[in-house]
């Protein structure tokens, strides 16, 4: 982590970056490793990730760069952070890096966010290994 707004993660992960990118753009991929939503690689799209027990989070895709880069608005209106997500190849796989930015840590619900965030991506990513396994 960078800095008080910001939540930083990387992962190594054992997949070429058209797989990882499979796993960041195609809803039954990503409903197995995160959350079930309709999310599509296209600027302006946007879409709903159902977080359980967080409720439905509303998003906008604002950047894509195919099999390197992919970033959405995420919980418009809530948090109004954003989620950017950069493929990097590395050997035989792909590191992911994650930033999670623009949360507003002088709210109680930011506060909350980033603490609970922060120590919840990691292994979010860990997940996300696991499910391109199976």
């Amino acid at each position: 982590m960078t800095d008080e707004r910001t939540i930083e993660v990387d992962q190594f992960l054992s997949h070429s970056p058209a797989t990882v990118w499979r796993a960041l753009t195609e809803p039954d991929v990503m409903a197995r490793w995160w959350a079930a939503g309709d999310i599509a690689p296209v600027v302006g799209h946007s879409f709903t990730l159902d977080m359980g027990g967080f409720g439905k989070q509303p998003c906008t895709v604002t950047r894509v760069d195919p099999q390197r880069l992919l970033a959405y608005t995420f919980s418009e209106g809530t948090l109004d952070s954003t989620l950017t997500w950069k493929l990097v190849p590395e050997g035989t796989g792909t590191r992911l890096f994650l930033t999670h930015s623009g949360l507003d840590v002088d709210s109680p619900l930011g506060r909350q966010a980033f603490k609970g965030m922060g120590s919840g991506w990691p292994g979010i990513l860990a997940g996300m290994e696991q499910t391109l396994q199976d």
